[in-house]
């Protein structure tokens, strides 16, 4: 078998880019196949994530709400930055108390910003205690 060639044997059919491919037990792919495949899992494997999320400070009694591609980098700027200029250097207990995979940074975006715009520590709240509120954000936003 040559480097551009791929055998595939699916157990069940697949779905790639909206149309259904299926391939017998000993059938080759073909290069158009392979192209498809390949660039969903370019897609799957490069595209970003992004993540609406909430900080809360016990000592300060306050939410932080944001969005990132990369949640762990994002945490340990808010845990080990020492510009005084940021809102949460005024306190260092702060743990992550919600967050929302989204699946563009349009959606997260909208998402933060209604999140904002509610103003409610009880929304916010809600929104851990009732986890159907976070898939109601995601098709109101399905931007």
């Amino acid at each position: 078998m040559s480097g551009n060639q791929l055998q595939y044997i699916p157990k069940k059919p697949l779905l790639i880019r909206g149309s259904l491919v299926r391939a017998q037990e000993g059938e080759q792919a073909t290069e158009s196949l392979y192209s498809n495949v390949r660039a969903f899992l370019i897609y799957v494997i490069y595209s970003p994530m992004f993540f609406v999320y909430i900080l809360f400070s016990e000592k300060l009694n306050r939410y932080y709400i944001g969005f990132t591609s990369n949640l762990d980098q994002r945490l340990d700027f808010h845990h080990n930055d020492t510009q005084a200029r940021k809102f949460t250097y005024k306190a260092d207990d702060w743990i992550l108390y919600f967050t929302l995979e989204s699946k563009s940074k349009e959606q997260a975006l909208a998402i933060e910003k209604h999140i904002k715009s509610m103003k409610s520590k009880t929304y916010i709240q809600n929104l851990v205690k009732y986890p159907e509120i976070k898939h109601k954000l995601l098709l109101k936003f399905n931007i």
